[in-house]
């Protein structure tokens, strides 16, 4: 697979510098633009960046997906200096969409002059884990020949919480936080308010769009809207496509009312629990200033700004 991957980079990088060297390559602002999708395990993620993916050609950008040992969210200290190196003077690249399993990174840090543009998308804490617990046994319908790590465990859901099993233990729901609140120590923290606060500010100030599983249409339709360099036709293609929406977890069983209360019991679940709300509330709140629905349908206003009193006159 990495032998693979070396060959397609040196195929696109010799394709973009056929007329010259590689530090000569200029880029307009319009493409001089990379996106990230630190994508969070079960949210639909796979679903979106399949999106991603066949757009990419007809809407002129690169997906890289970001493979890292063993799907550790956190990268070590050089991995993260080689990574914002890459994100941001790998001209070929650009426009790029990233996409994987990592934490929130800070590219000031690192003393960048451009930043990427972050995004996500999370999901009832809960629904996650359910969805993650049974992914684990019985895998999904887009690559069901792969062997899960927990495959031929046929212990439910239930029956796991009833038993106090480790799998479905409510510091299992610690992930949604520390995804967005970084690569601190202290985001690790499983129940740590310090994590949450800071997984808020991030999500505020450091995200450009940040969605819930549970309106994900809308969500791809807010994308399309604002950066039609990479999302022009994603909405209609979300709801026409026959491949790009149709990853689904297999064998899964809803958990019953009592196993639900046994987990909302948890400080973890509440934190966890309080932080998709908050992200909940802002998605829902940008929505509301960027749709209508009319007949049942949402559509997107146009602009509602312009400029006036422009001085000085010009002869």
């Amino acid at each position: 697979e990495r032998a693979i991957a070396r060959h397609e980079v040196r195929e696109i990088e010799q394709r973009h510098t056929v007329d010259g060297p590689r530090q000569d390559v200029t880029l307009d602002d319009e493409d001089d633009v990379v996106i990230i999708y630190n994508r969070v395990p079960k949210t639909a993620s796979t679903s979106f960046t399949n999106i991603a993916y066949d757009l990419c050609a007809k809407n002129k950008y690169h997906v890289l997906h970001i493979n890292t040992t063993k799907n550790n969210p956190v990268m070590s200290l050089q991995d993260q200096v080689r990574f914002v190196k890459n994100v941001t003077s790998w001209k070929e690249m650009k426009p790029g969409f990233y996409h994987g399993h990592i934490s929130y990174l800070d590219f000031a840090k690192f003393g960048v002059k451009k930043k990427p543009i972050y995004i996500n998308v999370i999901r009832d804490p809960i629904e996650r884990l359910v969805s993650y617990y049974y992914f684990l046994r019985f895998g999904d319908d887009y690559r069901p020949g792969l062997r899960r790590r927990k495959q031929g465990d046929k212990k439910t859901f239930d029956e796991c919480v009833a038993a106090g099993g480790s799998d479905c233990a409510p510091e299992k729901l610690w992930l949604q936080i520390p995804f967005f609140c970084g690569h601190s120590s202290e985001c690790w923290n499983v129940g740590s308010r310090w994590a949450l606060e800071q997984a808020k500010y991030n999500l505020i100030n450091e995200y450009f769009l940040v969605g819930v599983t549970e309106e994900l249409e809308d969500f791809i339709m807010l994308l399309e809207a604002a950066l039609p360099r990479f999302f022009r036709g994603a909405t209609e293609l979300y709801r026409t496509g026959k491949k790009s929406h149709l990853r689904k977890t297999t064998e899964k069983k809803l958990p019953t009312k009592e196993t639900i209360a046994k987990l909302q019991q948890s400080e973890i679940w509440k934190m966890e629990n309080e932080f998709y709300e908050f992200a909940l509330e802002q998605f829902q709140f940008v929505r509301a200033h960027a749709v209508r629905e009319k007949d049942g349908e949402l559509y997107i206003l146009s602009q509602n700004f312009f400029y006036e009193k422009i001085y000085p006159k010009s002869n």
